[in-house]
């Protein structure tokens, strides 16, 4: 039994000479909080009486000049302050006609709603290949290729030239319908 006291003294500092230390107990303790704050009380009636009077001192600008319109300042000889009236822009006039004109307007906006969902798409399967390791270098090649290609074949020569100058108005007259 001396043996596990003397073990023990040597592992603990305040044994070090086998009897117990009178030092004073150590007390740990977590830090005191803050009190909560106070709840405090608002008095709505004043809080709505002020906002009422804030409403009350409305200023209203016409042809240049200010009008207070309240209940003390108002008087009943003063005209009403004119309708402010703005100009829509031309390109918003124009988009109106077009839109007045179609008949099926719910197919249209179908279809818009179907070129928006469709431009998403494309942007999300655009990065996902844009992603993957090999891909985009190789189709960064394929097209410079290409480019290359096509400059060779329809821009180098001049009859060349004039062909793709000829094939390109004939596709713009069949979409816009002149031919």
């Amino acid at each position: 039994m001396a043996t596990a006291t003397t073990s023990a003294a040597l592992a603990i500092p305040g044994l070090a000479d086998g009897r117990a230390a009178a030092a004073a107990p150590r007390i740990v303790g977590l830090p005191v909080l803050p009190l909560s704050p106070p709840i405090v009380r608002i008095n709505l009636s004043k809080t709505t009486s002020y906002c009422h009077k804030i409403a009350r001192n409305v200023v209203a600008m016409s042809a240049g000049e200010a009008m207070v319109i309240g209940d003390s300042m108002a008087t009943a000889g003063e005209e009403e302050p004119a309708e402010v009236v703005t100009e829509t822009p031309e390109i918003v006039k124009t988009i109106q006609d077009a839109w007045d004109k179609i008949e099926d307007k719910y197919a249209v906006s179908s279809l818009a709603v179907a070129a928006l969902v469709a431009l998403w798409v494309s942007t999300g399967v655009i990065s996902a290949i844009d992603r993957l390791p090999l891909v985009p270098g190789v189709l960064e090649l394929v097209g410079i290729g290409y480019t290359g290609w096509f400059a060779y074949r329809n821009l180098v020569f001049k009859p060349d030239r004039e062909a793709l100058i000829a094939k390109l108005k004939s596709t713009y007259g069949e979409i816009i319908g002149s031919n």
